[in-house]
């Protein structure tokens, strides 16, 4: 009747039972498989859809599992009771980023929150001195900062950071996405050009935030947060036939808490993917097992989870404020990306940590989203 989501569990007290010793009484302790079929049948037949676990009480994959759907069931709740900020307008030239917004409530639940840069404006305008000092402070010992960064242009970022936190505590948002053109470096320029400080920072904080308008992958880089794997927002870069890896990342916002050293923190006269100048993030992803995770949309407008698992590894890396990793897929890097593009996912995605294709098959099956896995 609640509609929840229904999880039987199913885990007799020790591996085996000791059949020498053992009376119909405690036979009984460990009979609990035999009711799981009764159970199962009598939800099919009234429609309430459910899933088992069974196993032992020290069965490591047993609750490996259960913790599956646990957080599965935390994911689904987010993505229906969310509220999800969108600010800005469509980011010129790009039609795969365009969202539809009465599919996310339709599709997902949860909500999308229409929001102005003067909203931004007049909260960043009414940043005080020691809030700005205490951002200040947090930004330089959260970041490395290199010798590049201006410090006017660091200071604007921080205090377009204060702005954020307000907005996001105003809106109660649980993620955003954002982009402003702006020209001939107007304050709406500036607002935009500042945001990518704060934005990161608000993504280690488990509201992830990204550029160019992205709400599908703001909500793909939620999931990934929520199954406890970060999520950093991402696109291809260019591909090394030599090494045989995909190099992948963005400028701009990254996800902190996945970074494999102390994030850089990088001034930039020009920016990719945005206008103006200022501040730009730059860091390689935790090396080891990574997984890719896209929300991309059909031609009937239905949403479908898009999935690779692969693995970053070492290598050189672009200094250029970009959150660049080198992920082996191990395959050869043009056929993976022929796959990966025909999955139809678009050209961002949440970059997130551990091999998380278990956790989403589980949310598909919560949900209803079809999941598309991509390998060669």
């Amino acid at each position: 009747r609640s509609g929840a989501p229904v999880l039987l569990i199913n885990l007799q007290p020790s591996p085996a039972m000791d059949h020498a010793s053992f009376d119909t009484g405690q036979w009984l302790a460990y009979c609990g498989a035999c009711p799981l079929p009764e159970m199962a049948n009598a939800f099919e037949r009234v429609g309430v859809p459910f899933r088992s676990v069974s196993g032992h009480l020290e069965d490591e994959r047993a609750w490996q599992r259960i913790g599956r759907w646990i957080r599965a069931a935390g994911v689904r709740s987010v993505l229906r009771n969310g509220r999800h900020g969108l600010m800005g307008h469509l980011y010129p030239g790009m039609y795969d980023v365009s969202t539809d917004l009465t599919m996310v409530p339709s599709r997902l639940g949860g909500h999308v929150e229409v929001v102005e840069f003067d909203d931004l404006r007049v909260r960043v305008e009414q940043v005080k001195d020691a809030d700005l000092t205490a951002k200040l402070d947090e930004t330089r010992e959260v970041f490395t900062l290199a010798d590049s960064v201006v410090e006017e242009d660091l200071r604007w970022a921080a205090r377009v950071a204060v702005g954020l936190d307000r907005l996001v505590e105003d809106f109660d948002l649980d993620s955003l996405a954002y982009y402003h053109r702006g020209l001939d470096a107007e304050v709406h320029e500036r607002l935009g050009a500042g945001m990518i400080l704060g934005s990161s920072l608000l993504t280690a904080r488990s509201i992830p935030a990204c550029g160019e308008y992205e709400l599908r992958t703001s909500l793909a880089m939620l999931i990934a947060d929520r199954l406890g794997a970060g999520g950093s927002f991402t696109e291809l870069q260019a591909l090394d036939f030599t090494a045989g890896v995909v190099e992948m990342g963005h400028d701009g916002p990254g996800h902190l808490a996945i970074s494999a050293r102390k994030p850089l923190l990088r001034g930039l006269g020009v920016y990719h993917g945005k206008r103006g100048w200022g501040v730009s993030v730059e860091f390689d992803v935790r090396h080891g097992p990574v997984t890719l995770v896209g929300l991309g949309q059909s031609r009937d407008g239905r949403y479908r989870l898009v999935a690779a698992e692969g693995e970053v590894v070492p290598g050189p890396h672009l200094e250029i404020g970009n959150t660049t990793s080198r992920v082996d897929f191990g395959c050869d890097p043009g056929e993976w990306t022929d796959a990966w593009s025909a999955s139809g996912v678009g050209h961002h995605w949440a970059l997130a940590t551990g091999a998380l294709l278990p956790d989403l098959r589980a949310l598909s099956g919560l949900t209803g989203l079809e999941l598309v896995e991509v390998s060669v």
